[in-house]
């Protein structure tokens, strides 16, 4: 499929029809080993923010990584969980049944999402073990940048449970969507990101993420910067892209470890 061709992706037996649409993004010399990136854009469940999903693309394609952009389903469009995960589940899963034709390594796939589609990236790091399908689920590794993973208490951000929820969720359906609750030492290598002078939504999310994955003993690196509001992407000078290229050069070569 050339580049920016979107299609349609499809989960066996998903229980919502997932079929969302995915936009290719296939640098003409790949790097890093040929690992890719299915990216998850930011907007509370209720938007997709183009800095966050396209904008991200050009520029991880332009550094020779391939990027996969989903459209998946929101909660202003009347759909709530399990849509959104049953959408990024169906992406992972014909990226990578589509490996060979895209130029890229099956076992070098990677999530990443900002804000609600850090939830998203997030969710579909901890759950994939609860589906079918022919292909591994399971994100390679997984990139956060200031996401949601709080579905209640002070940390939780309102408008993105709403929206992924509706009004009155349950205990149940709270306790499902709180990613940081599902962690285990099954979660894939994580690069995190967050700015403390985020007011939509608290660094507390990432600290919590990044602590459950301490606890598992999955291999993680999160970097926590003073200033910045929400939202910045690449809209910032903070040099959160050095250190993440430096982190993937260092998945793709075997040498991601924990600590001693």
């Amino acid at each position: 499929m050339p580049e920016t061709t979107s299609f349609t992706a499809s989960l066996k037996n998903g229980t919502t029809a997932p079929s969302p649409t995915v936009t290719p993004y296939i640098p003409e010399k790949p790097g890093f080993g040929g690992i890719s990136l299915i990216i998850f854009p930011g907007g509370g469940y209720g938007k997709l923010a183009d800095h966050e999903g396209h904008g991200l693309a050009e520029f991880f394609c332009a550094e020779g990584i391939a990027c996969f952009v989903v459209e998946y389903r929101l909660g202003v469009d009347g759909f709530h969980h399990p849509a959104m995960i049953e959408d990024a589940y169906a992406a992972i899963a014909t990226v990578r049944a589509s490996a060979r034709e895209f130029g890229i390594d099956p076992r070098r796939i990677g999530v990443i999402g900002s804000s609600a589609g850090g939830h998203l990236a997030a969710h579909a790091s901890v759950a994939w073990d609860t589906y079918e399908s022919d292909v591994s689920l399971r994100p390679d590794f997984t990139i956060l940048c200031y996401p949601v993973v709080y579905m209640d208490g002070d940390f939780c951000h309102e408008g993105t449970r709403t929206n992924l929820l509706g009004e009155n969720p349950s205990d149940e359906q709270l306790s499902a969507t709180s990613v940081v609750e599902h962690v285990n030492d099954k979660a894939p290598p994580t690069f995190i990101w967050h700015t403390v002078g985020d007011e939509a939504v608290a660094v507390e999310n990432s600290i919590g993420y990044a602590t459950a994955l301490r606890v598992n003993g999955v291999p993680f690196e999160m970097h926590i910067y003073q200033r910045g509001g929400h939202g910045l992407s690449r809209k910032t000078e903070l040099a959160w892209t050095t250190d993440l290229f430096r982190w993937l050069r260092e998945f793709a070569d075997g040498r991601l470890m924990l600590a001693k």
